[in-house]
């Protein structure tokens, strides 16, 4: 089956914290394949994205097929002082970004989809669906800083560079942390 119809029989579903909490298990095998990690990461994923789905702000949206099987998630909340990668970040880049993004901004914490899945739009319909109904205004994600599809979604939607080679601790490879104005495509 070629991706472009497997594509056209996928859904996207609004997801509640709960809803999430139920299909950890799928999701972080997606996050695993799609990041390339050992299996192990997932379950420490877990753990995390667990705790993620009572922050406020959380919203979140699934790539179903028809069959119901999992093929795609992003999902995340509102960015506040005291969270790992709110932290991090803010200390990253210079204090005139800090104060113009870090305010009022989602915080765009894992999308993923199955790599038999992508290139057919389930990642462009998964953010911007999940762009759509958050009343922030900014949204804020770090990504591998390499020339991949999602770095290449991410551009065509608006993300700008607020930080490029970033280290997180946990991760060897360098990450780009953008931002993008909501609503995504401009007010």
């Amino acid at each position: 089956m070629s991706a472009l119809p497997a594509a056209a029989k996928v859904t996207i579903e609004s997801w509640s914290g709960p809803q999430l909490a139920q299909h950890l298990d799928e999701a972080m095998a997606i996050y695993v394949v799609a990041m390339n990690y050992p299996t192990y990461a997932g379950a420490q994923r877990s753990v995390t994205a667990q705790g993620h789905t009572s922050n406020a702000g959380f919203a979140c949206r699934a790539a179903l097929r028809a069959d119901g099987h999992l093929v795609g998630f992003s999902y995340g909340y509102t960015s506040t002082a005291g969270q790992w990668w709110h932290d991090l970040v803010q200390r990253a880049v210079p204090d005139d970004v800090a104060a113009d993004w870090m305010h009022d901004a989602f915080e765009l914490s894992e999308m993923h989809v199955l790599p038999q899945y992508q290139g057919a739009g389930i990642g462009r319909r998964l953010l911007t669906s999940l762009a759509a109904a958050i009343p922030h205004d900014a949204m804020l994600l770090s990504t591998p800083d390499t020339d991949t599809r999602a770095f290449r979604l991410y551009r065509s939607l608006g993300f700008v560079d607020l930080v490029r080679q970033h280290r997180f601790p946990g991760d060897a490879r360098p990450f780009a942390v953008l931002g993008a104005r909501l609503p995504l495509g401009g007010r």
